[in-house]
């Protein structure tokens, strides 16, 4: 068998593979929008039935076979040498777990994701608590199993998963010194003689107007809803079948404008990356996204560089008072600007805003990582939880369903998946600098520019490169805290009139 032949055999069965799994990704879809509560064991069964024969085909002998035979035949950088280190790498981790924790973790998940929907509902921690501890011994057991000698901390094997390359000594170090950066900004924020009126934001929105004018944003800014839709989902989120098919949902509430047109605009940010992904290499990595980080920093760049900007409300401040007659007739575009980019210390972490999100996530980064090594039980998570964020926002969440409770990230196993958010936002300011006229793009209302240099960018390489490296290719530069940083000082200074 020549090289040629080898690697079209391999793509093929990549291919059908990544069909098996957007099967999966169909149930999960469904789990978390339209399914009957009664069919949760079910799909449990279902998604544990897909999990298996996705990791039995993931570990067939014949993948490594052929990554055997094509190891070094392509050059550095070409899309097949890319698409064989990355199937190789899948492949590594693939064949060190047992399937019978593949399955099980399938078949917990399915199940833990029905209880945390009850336990948010009713605020009972003790519901979600046994499955919790389920899903923490099981992915204890998977990072054991998958670790290597590059993994020097437990955690980094289930980051691995998430954001390849990056280290729990690394992120450390980086949430330490953003911490020291944004809370004396925040601080600052505090002590100003500025009020936002963010009661303009907490009127009268009816969920119809909502949905609309939502929708018309993400069209605006170039979500295609001929290859997408969008439905309501108790915690917002993405998913991609395949080319020509990317959903999204939000929630909605009638009394606070930004939790669905924000979200809406997060959302169609992730699925901008999805819909110009290349097509032709689906089924392949290169055909997929770089890393979480990465698809974090494009749905973070279109909520807040380009949706909390001036200049975009320039544009669509007259277009919401159509959309909600009446009902912002006394508001200017500056108190508006303000509304939505009010700095308020929450308990909410999709609600948090720009200066005071990363905080959250540092509360998650640390308590992930106490659950994992052992250092902090399950059982003791709320009170942990709310210390927390005693330090590092200064409030107490009165209930559990605001506080440990109101992410779905760990029913469904995703450890490791909450510091990529803070990477999100971190490259999202260094991409906006590395933009050509950003600003006098947004305010002319075509965001066409800004979509067709994210595509150029980012979307089209796919996993090419890994995140380091197109981070690099596309900024001119390493991944760094400081146009975040500088980005949040311009603009809060001018806002709310700091001297920081």
């Amino acid at each position: 068998m020549t090289h040629a032949e080898a690697y079209a055999e391999l793509v093929a069965r990549s291919g059908e593979l990544a069909v098996l799994q957007s099967c999966a990704s169909v149930l999960g879809w469904d789990q978390q929008t339209y399914m009957p509560r009664g069919g949760a064991a079910f799909r449990g069964d279902q998604l544990a039935l897909i999990a298996k024969l996705s990791h039995a085909e993931a570990t067939h002998p014949r993948f490594g076979e052929l990554l055997g035979e094509l190891g070094g035949t392509f050059a550095e950088g070409t899309v097949e040498a890319a698409n064989v280190r990355e199937l190789k790498h899948g492949y590594d981790r693939a064949t060190k777990l047992p399937s019978r924790l593949v399955e099980e973790l399938a078949r917990v998940t399915a199940a833990a994701h029905e209880a945390w929907v009850d336990a948010r509902k009713g605020d009972s921690f003790a519901t979600f608590r046994p499955h919790l501890e389920t899903i923490l011994a099981l992915k204890r057991e998977e990072a054991a199993a998958v670790r290597t000698a590059e993994h020097a901390h437990l955690y980094d094997a289930l980051l691995d998963e998430y954001e390849p390359g990056a280290s729990t000594a690394d992120l450390t170090v980086l949430f330490a010194g953003l911490t020291a950066a944004v809370v004396p900004l925040v601080k600052a924020i505090g002590e100003s003689s500025t009020r936002p009126d963010d009661t303009i934001l907490t009127r009268d929105y009816p969920v119809e107007r909502q949905k609309w004018f939502a929708e018309s944003a993400a069209v605006a800014i170039g979500f295609d809803f001929n290859n997408g839709r969008l439905d309501i989902a108790a915690h917002p989120f993405c998913s991609t079948f395949g080319p020509g098919d990317c959903r999204l949902t939000t929630r909605y509430n009638p009394n606070f404008f930004n939790e669905a047109f924000f979200g809406v605009l997060h959302e169609a940010g992730h699925g901008l990356y999805e819909q110009n992904l290349p097509a032709e290499h689906f089924g392949t990595p290169c055909g997929g996204y770089c890393s979480l980080g990465v698809h974090e920093s494009q749905s973070r760049f279109w909520e807040n560089q380009v949706g909390r900007s001036r200049p975009f409300w320039q544009g669509f401040l007259p277009r919401m008072k159509q959309a909600f007659p009446g009902t912002l007739d006394d508001v200017s575009l500056d108190a508006f600007e303000l509304a939505v980019n009010a700095v308020k210390p929450s308990l909410i972490r999709v609600e948090a805003d720009e200066a005071t999100y990363n905080l959250h996530i540092a509360v998650r980064f640390e308590l992930e990582l106490a659950l994992i090594t052992g250092d902090l039980q399950a059982a003791e998570l709320p009170a942990a939880w709310n210390e927390k964020y005693r330090d590092y926002l200064g409030l107490t969440p009165p209930t559990d369903a605001d506080g440990c409770l109101q992410d779905v990230h760990w029913s469904f196993g995703g450890i490791g998946y909450f510091p990529t958010y803070t990477l999100g936002n971190l490259l999202a300011a260094q991409l906006q600098r590395a933009m050509p006229d950003s600003e006098a793009t947004i305010r002319s209302g075509d965001f066409s520019g800004l979509k067709s240099w994210l595509t150029a960018n980012i979307h089209t390489h796919g996993r090419r490169y890994r995140a380091q490296e197109l981070c690099t290719r596309a900024t001119g530069g390493a991944l760094s805290p400081v146009p975040f940083v500088e980005y949040l000082s311009a603009k809060f200074d001018r806002l709310y009139g700091l001297k920081i």
